[in-house]
């Protein structure tokens, strides 16, 4: 089963990777290179450099192609980073597509702008993951280190004893969890049973003249189920996994028929164990299932959504778009970012939920539920790129939605959040200032 990374492809004419996110390598020989000749005796094989602005709080996840610089394999390559004429390892994890091999690891935060890296040839010590994937009774569980972070639900989950069993599900993230292990997400709350945690159905959809409901399941119009996994990750930079969803039409006769394929891939990246935040990754990859188009059709909800903690209400809790609105006028408006957060117990976490600039209708059209939802209060997010218009799905193609999560624990502000968007939105340039190809 493909993932996203699957559409790089190289291209002898500018080494750029075309079709995800846009890597520019750019070789050059210059003086640089002779301070960082070699490293404790071992072969440097690239000599990397990336520019920040110096002043970020969050660690920037990294990514280049790795066939591009060698072929040497997996088993003899390290990273470190040069600084103060000092090499300190740094953790990465290579990634293997159909096309290349993907070099991933996590740039600091630091004062020092021009962070230079080298790849070199040499033992790779064998160790535990940092970052790990394990499954257990149904679900998922990425964790960092012995800190769960996310469980994905790909067993079927029933309402309670009582209540129509159409509400049941598979295919969500809950719990989603801060740092410091508090709950982020609900599940099948009284008020809507048919909300469950991080999920991503689709309202109102035109499918073979038949105008389907993928999220209100007590409606009977269609469903979305776990089908699979095509790839379950863990490594010392990111744990994930990509699955299968199958959204399925109710039709009028009786039968049942799939409509939309969706991989999801899911990745998280964490930046210590002591660490008061780290990142999750959502990609979403929409094709038709059959011969038969599917439109996306406008309604005021629909696409990727969070049913927020039960501890949250409209007096613990804020909400802050990246255009400035708060919770009261959130809701229709467009935004690049949403952040919320809230009291939870005696501590305090949230999240911001990004939007890529390549999504469909980005900046996207947000969902806010209002301050007086269920008289409390209750919080429930979603970025809907069907909003104010129609999306048609053709047959052959696929559609791509990315987005990024911020988890935290403590508070923070606009600053704080737009700086986890531009660098999920335009991360730094991997230059690559000497290569001695193997």
């Amino acid at each position: 089963m493909p993932t996203p990374y699957s559409r790089f492809r190289l291209s002898s004419a500018n080494g750029r990777a075309e079709g995800g996110k846009v890597l520019r390598v750019t070789l050059c020989l210059c003086a640089l290179v002779a301070i960082f000749a070699n490293s404790a005796g071992a072969q440097r094989i690239a000599t990397l450099q990336v520019t920040t602005k110096g002043t970020e709080n969050y660690a920037i996840p990294m990514q280049t192609i790795l066939d591009a610089i060698t072929l040497l394999p997996d088993s003899v390559l390290r990273l470190q980073e040069i600084s103060a004429g000092k090499n300190q390892s740094v953790p990465f994890q290579i990634e293997t597509t159909a096309n290349a091999r993907i070099l991933n690891w996590l740039v600091s935060p630091s004062k020092q702008k021009v962070r230079i890296f080298e790849l070199i040839k040499g033992k790779n010590a064998e160790a535990k993951p940092a970052m790990h994937a394990g499954l257990n009774d149904g679900e998922l569980i990425l964790s960092n280190g012995t800190n769960p972070l996310l469980h994905y639900v790909y067993k079927t989950v029933y309402p309670p004893q009582g209540i129509d069993t159409n509400y049941k599900r598979s295919g969500f993230i809950h719990p989603l969890l801060t740092p410091h292990g508090q709950t982020l997400t609900w599940v099948q709350p009284k008020d809507h049973y048919h909300h469950y945690g991080l999920w991503n159905p689709w309202t109102h959809v035109l499918f073979e003249k038949d105008t389907l409901d993928f999220w209100n399941l007590k409606d009977k119009k269609g469903t979305v189920r776990f089908a699979g996994f095509g790839g379950i990750y863990s490594g010392d930079v990111f744990s994930g996994f990509t699955t299968l969803h199958e959204h399925v039409a109710f039709k009028k006769d009786g039968t049942q028929k799939i409509a939309i394929n969706e991989l999801q891939t899911v990745k998280t990246y964490s930046a210590g164990n002591n660490s008061n935040y780290y990142f999750m990754d959502v990609s979403i990859e929409l094709s038709c299932a059959s011969e038969s188009p599917v439109k996306l059709l406008e309604y005021r909800y629909g696409g990727i959504g969070i049913r927020a903690t039960e501890l949250w209400n409209k007096d613990n809790s804020m909400t802050l778009t990246s255009e400035g609105k708060d919770r009261k006028a959130a809701d229709g408006s467009t935004a690049r970012w949403c952040l919320t957060q809230g009291r939870l117990g005696n501590d305090y976490g949230g999240l911001v939920m990004m939007s890529y600039p390549a999504n469909y209708n980005h900046p996207e059209p947000l969902r806010v539920w209002p301050e007086n939802s269920n008289k409390r209060g209750d919080v429930f997010l979603n970025f809907s790129p069907t909003k104010n218009k129609d999306w048609l799905l053709e047959p052959g193609k696929s559609y791509l939605l990315k987005y990024r999560f911020l988890i935290f624990n403590d508070k923070i502000g606009k600053n704080e959040s737009e700086e986890a968007w531009q660098s999920f939105a335009k991360p730094p340039l991997v230059r690559i200032v000497s290569s001695e190809r193997q």
